[in-house]
């Protein structure tokens, strides 16, 4: 059995703030607000995966009123969520990533984003794919104002 899992996360753009996308910091004097690190990459991968699972959404497990969660790397995140896949007996054939991102260009950082997508997901580097795109200025990430990070995820069943 296949299950395919889509998701979005968006986080505003402030100073005084690491940039942290797929465990990679971003060379910048800002970065991403959020409850946690903000890692809109991560968050987007961890709940395309709960989507595919149909285990509801990511505030479900990690809501942001919970102070555990305050400055929380979102590697942790995507870990719990790899165990809970596993758990019902999944792994993750391929992900597509695609991070909206106006004013930073990302070239230089998608490798290592992809190499911690892999581990993480305990797949091959192959099995990852990252995009990066601008929004030719429109609306907030086009403003410089957000980062948005999508996710699409195909699982395979191990049975």
């Amino acid at each position: 059995m296949m299950r395919i899992g889509f998701s979005k996360d968006i986080h505003r753009i402030v100073k005084d703030r690491k940039f942290i996308l797929g465990g990679v910091e971003i060379e910048s004097e800002y970065g991403l607000l959020g409850h946690s690190d903000a890692d809109v990459v991560y968050h987007a991968v961890a709940e395309s995966i709960l989507g595919a699972l149909s285990l509801k959404d990511l505030g479900t497990y990690f809501p942001d009123t919970n102070d555990e969660f305050k400055d929380y790397d979102s590697s942790k995140i995507v870990l719990k969520v790899v165990e809970m896949m596993k758990e019902k007996k999944f792994h993750v054939s391929n992900i597509d990533i695609l991070i909206e991102l106006e004013k930073i260009k990302l070239k230089k950082y998608i490798d290592e984003i992809i190499k911690n997508v892999a581990k993480l997901l305990e797949i091959n580097i192959d099995q990852v794919s990252v995009k990066a795109a601008t929004n030719e200025g429109l609306d907030s990430v086009g403003k410089g104002e957000a980062c948005i990070a999508y996710s699409n995820v195909l699982l395979e069943s191990d049975e």
